[in-house]
């Protein structure tokens, strides 16, 4: 089960991250 969990804060970093991206493609239009 610790292995998942840890999976599972992978997946919801990368969602953090991709929101970022976005933001930051905005900011140099």
């Amino acid at each position: 089960m610790g292995n998942l969990r840890k999976k599972r804060r992978s997946k919801i970093a990368k969602h953090k991250r991709r929101k970022q991206s976005r933001k930051n493609r905005h900011k140099t239009k």
